[in-house]
């Protein structure tokens, strides 16, 4: 097992960045207010890993075809992600089902993991983390994706209303954008320059 430090911070960077504003943010903090946050965070952790092994393992099999394919593949994977954070869009309402508190470990955990694993499901992160695993490597992608992943779903539980207060999530949905179009040129240019 090779691992690639720089394959690790890009695939963190750019799920973390991605993730940010989704709504599975939203789902954990809401869920956070009326669970207890570690339990919460322990079922969204696991729904990620599921989702992540999925990923790379899809990723891995596009790794099979010709480096040509994978890169225009990758291009247009990557340019897509940067058009859905580009184009704004209020995808970013919280899911608010009453007030409630749930406690015990099993129902805050199957319940923090069904919402994260069926709203993850085909998600805009899950298709990079593919993307990335075809072409920079399957353990560093999935090292660096699953942090992300599980760092974003913490900060949503600790210091979610902080950053909704301070940080305008379209700033973040930008940057996110930006770098996934340059990674998405950058791929494209590979293809012609083989």
């Amino acid at each position: 097992m090779h691992l690639d430090p720089l394959a690790i911070l890009t695939a963190f960077g750019l799920i973390f960045l991605a993730e940010l504003p989704d709504k599975t943010m939203f789902a954990s903090l809401a869920m956070g207010t009326r669970m207890r946050p570690l339990y919460v965070w322990i079922g969204t952790s696991t729904a990620f890993l599921a989702h992540v092994a999925i990923a790379v393992g899809a990723g891995s099999l596009l790794g099979l075809l010709p480096g040509w394919s994978v890169k225009l593949v990758s291009a247009l994977l990557f340019g897509f992600g940067a058009f859905m954070l580009l184009r704004g869009g209020g995808d970013d309402d919280e899911a608010d089902e009453g007030g409630k508190t749930v406690t015990g470990f099993l129902p805050v955990f199957s319940t923090a993991f069904m919402a994260v694993f069926i709203s993850e499901w085909g998600d805009l992160t899950q298709i990079t983390t593919a993307n990335l695993a075809a072409t920079n490597g399957t353990w560093s992608t999935a090292i660096g994706s699953l942090a992300a992943l599980m760092s974003v779903s913490a900060l949503a539980l600790v210091a979610g209303r902080f950053i909704a207060k301070r940080v305008p999530l379209k700033t973040v949905q930008r940057i996110g954008g930006i770098c996934m179009a340059g990674l998405a040129i950058w791929s494209l240019t590979e293809v012609f320059t083989g």
